[in-house]
């Protein structure tokens, strides 16, 4: 249960749209306790806010640039305590009709008072969205992982890693920055990302864009190694998956015409 006061913040990436939605949130609040606590143009700067403030509910758009609604629902369901979820949208698409049948509340734009005033009043009781159903609406592949330290979440951009690797129960995640380390398995990011990375090892998924080229391992007969775009590190193929390096270098020559 909230306190007296509920704690709304407003994330849409555009601004008339965060404006109607606490003008409309203030004209809620002559019948409701309801406290604006701020508002976001993205998904990114809504989970920075939520982190370092209290937030009870989110009136959260779906389509938004950089980290979209959706997604960065997808990341909530790692917070110990996440606030309620209240979707917005101006498209009727193919999740309106999974929320209706998981019973995940949402606004259809332009934003009712009425309906809106609903949906406040239900935010108490609401139970957080399972990660599966999100996972299963979300129209393609996520934009950015998300790691749990020293109680905060912090966004890894799938652009920035250069590969995967599986180790024990965690998945390193290997930047040029540095390394983190994801619970998920490695098979599921290789389905989730087939389209930018490639599995050279039972153990390891290279991010296409990084592989610079192929050379023969002196340390093994046959063997064969990734050489990784200005890195020093080299990276082992297992026999099974070697024959990556003749469908890059169709790849290549293809590109090269």
């Amino acid at each position: 249960m909230f306190d007296d006061m509920l704690r709304v913040l407003v994330v849409d990436d555009e601004a008339p749209a965060r404006q109607r939605a606490k003008d409309l949130l203030a004209d809620c609040a002559s019948k409701m306790p309801i406290e604006i606590v701020g508002e976001a143009s993205n998904g990114i700067e809504a989970l920075e806010f939520i982190e370092s403030n209290e937030v009870d509910v989110i009136l959260l758009d779906i389509r938004m640039p950089d980290l979209d609604g959706l997604e960065l629902a997808r990341h909530l369901t790692k917070l110990p305590n996440p606030p309620a979820v209240i979707f917005t949208t101006a498209y009727h698409d193919f999740a309106l009709e999974a929320f209706e049948v998981h019973a995940v509340d949402y606004l259809m734009k332009p934003i009712r008072l009425g309906r809106l005033f609903n949906a406040l009043s239900r935010a108490s009781t609401m139970r957080p969205i399972p990660l599966d159903m999100l996972n299963e609406i979300s129209s393609g592949p996520r934009t950015h992982l998300s790691i749990q330290e020293r109680g905060k979440i912090h966004l890894v951009p799938v652009s920035d890693i250069i590969y995967m690797k599986a180790e024990l129960k965690y998945v390193a995640l290997n930047t040029k920055e540095r390394t983190f380390l994801l619970e998920e398995s490695l098979s599921s990011l290789e389905e989730e990302f087939k389209e930018d990375f490639v599995r050279i090892h039972r153990n390891t998924l290279v991010a296409k864009k990084c592989i610079s080229g192929f050379e023969k391992d002196p340390s093994e007969e046959g063997g064969w190694k990734v050489v990784l775009e200005g890195r020093q590190e080299k990276l082992p193929i297992s026999r099974r998956q070697q024959h990556i390096i003749k469908q890059y270098k169709v790849l290549q020559e293809r590109d090269s015409r």
